[in-house]
């Protein structure tokens, strides 16, 4: 959904009020960060200067929920992230950054499917309101990362045909973890 719909925009004044556009009131960044947790990207921009701040912004809204607390990003994940400003990793970091979560998704899209597909309760009437249910839980328990919902296009636990998978799926998870593993390990270095 998030991939068809235009980013929500919000205007940066000189008092730096942040203002939504489409709602035409003001916000904080608290709000903005439940519409990327409901699953709407946003895009900030200064109007004076027409400057796009929007990673400004997400960068602070990162280190005000770790400033409280709510930890995500481990020590050594965050001193690799500030090596890779200082060393000619840039370059990677971004690029597997990407797939790292990329992978998060599709892992925890495998989880959902087959949490539904083993069990022999799923084919019993009212099991696929439970199914939405796990998946909103997922969502809730992963602060929101997109992907989960597949509700448009083939089920991630279906094959081409629409047959279902075989389990080496998680086998493929646990090879591609290892190898993002070793590639970090060695851009740590």
């Amino acid at each position: 959904m998030a991939d068809t719909v235009k980013p929500l925009l919000i205007k940066r004044y000189a008092s730096r009020r942040l203002y939504n556009t489409e709602t035409s009131d003001y916000v904080t960044l608290e709000d903005i960060s439940q519409f990327i947790r409901d699953g709407r990207d946003v895009q900030i921009i200064d109007l004076k200067s027409g400057d796009d701040l929007t990673r400004q912004y997400l960068l602070q809204i990162i280190a005000d929920h770790e400033s409280r607390g709510e930890n995500v990003l481990p020590i050594n994940v965050l001193n690799d992230l500030v090596r890779s400003y200082t060393t000619q990793a840039t370059s990677v970091v971004p690029e597997f950054l990407a797939a790292s979560f990329e992978m998060l998704r599709d892992g925890q899209s495998k989880v959902l499917a087959n949490m539904t597909q083993s069990n022999p309760m799923a084919r019993m009437p009212g099991m696929e309101a439970m199914r939405a249910q796990q998946e909103a839980f997922m969502k809730a328990m992963t602060g929101g990362i997109g992907g989960l919902s597949g509700m448009s296009g083939p089920r991630p636990d279906e094959a081409e045909g629409g047959a279902p998978r075989k389990d080496g799926d998680l086998e493929d998870i646990k090879a591609q973890l290892a190898e993002l593993q070793r590639q970090l390990s060695k851009m740590s270095k």
